[in-house]
């Protein structure tokens, strides 16, 4: 079985200790560049606008960690050498 390269990726799990409205609906983990984040999260109030987010959360950072360095370069692996006129249009 190969091991999956979880960089960049988090999930959350409906939260059993859940005993206040205090306390998170969700709680989980995150990873983000290779720092490892708790994430806990909570549904949007019955009765709350339709403009309220659907889901707001807060994250932690597990420990005193340091961001590895990147695998790839630029965005989704692509090169930062892309020309672009001094309004940011692409040539």
């Amino acid at each position: 079985m190969s091991e999956h390269d979880n960089t960049n990726r988090g999930a959350i799990w409906k939260n059993p200790k859940k005993t206040t409205d205090k306390h998170p609906d969700f709680t989980g983990s995150l990873n983000v560049d290779g720092v490892e984040f708790w994430i806990s999260a909570w549904k949007r109030k019955e009765g709350a606008s339709e403009k309220s987010p659907a889901l707001s959360f807060q994250i932690q950072p597990k420990e005193d960690q340091k961001p590895e360095p990147r695998k790839s370069g630029g965005i989704g692996g692509m090169d930062d050498d892309i020309p672009f006129n001094k309004i940011g249009k692409y040539l």
